[in-house]
């Protein structure tokens, strides 16, 4: 039949390359190891270290596993739209990815988003073992509406906070001081950042801690999943780092 086989050159719709490219970077996400240790391995492994030994090294209480749930899902955020986010893009602009694919059909601004995109589906993976896990141990959260979105609420905006955090890194210096600064990161907020204990386990800094991405977040949580609240205040906080480092994210980032 005429015009069967007529060539229709030309690049697919938005959502369509949109969609490709967070497969694509979720695949990548999982396959390397690293990232895949501080994703997955690394959160779980807190959590059943810190119910064996919660109440008698960290204070925690008789019920650890319903105070350190929230904060590793928090730790689990983190690990993946801060360092892994950073290291792999980091590496991705040093070996000239990032250039090749901001020429390509799909706009720079889809690139993002699929970036983005493909870290709630990691996210959702992540929570998914973390809850199993937590609930064999035997967590027992608040579940209602009001808790369920507000811990939504706040996985999304502490995402968008840490992401804007691990590409202002990761557009701004090199591979390997990115590589050096996010891990370092993450090990000073999983220590002192209030996400494993409450920032009330800190004494006289508790508050200002409750101030950073990571201490905001831990509480929000806690806060909506121990006691069924919408914490408003951890929720502003994290809308207030996002802003910030979208903003320094969009002046300093380079392609190459």
């Amino acid at each position: 039949m005429s015009g069967t086989f007529t060539p229709a050159p030309g690049a697919a719709s938005m959502p369509a390359m949109v969609r490709a490219q967070t497969l694509m970077e979720t695949r990548l996400l999982l396959r390397n190891g690293e990232q895949l240790v501080l994703a997955l391995v690394m959160p779980l492994l807190v959590l059943v270290m810190g119910v064996l030994v919660g109440d008698d090294v960290l204070g925690l209480g008789p019920r650890p596993v319903d105070v350190l749930t929230p904060g590793v899902i928090a730790l689990a955020v983190l690990s993946t739209s801060f360092t892994s986010l950073a290291i792999a893009t980091g590496f991705e602009r040093r070996y000239g990815v990032l250039k090749r694919l901001g020429s390509s059909p799909l706009p720079r601004t889809g690139l993002l988003a699929a970036k983005v995109l493909s870290l709630f589906v990691v996210e959702a993976i992540q929570l998914v073992l973390i809850g199993a896990v937590a609930v064999g141990l035997g967590w027992s959260p608040q579940v209602s509406v009001v808790s369920v979105l507000s811990s939504l609420t706040l996985v999304v905006t502490g995402t968008a906070a840490f992401a804007s955090l691990g590409l202002l890194l990761a557009g701004a210096l090199r591979a390997e001081a990115t590589l050096a600064l996010a891990n370092l990161f993450y090990v000073v907020l999983l220590v002192a950042g209030a996400v494993i204990a409450p920032a009330s386990a800190y004494g006289a800094t508790g508050d200002a801690l409750v101030l950073l991405p990571s201490g905001a977040l831990s509480a929000g949580l806690r806060a909506a999943l121990v006691s069924g609240e919408f914490a408003a205040a951890p929720v502003a906080v994290l809308l207030g780092w996002a802003a910030v480092g979208s903003a320094l994210t969009a002046r300093t980032f380079r392609w190459e």
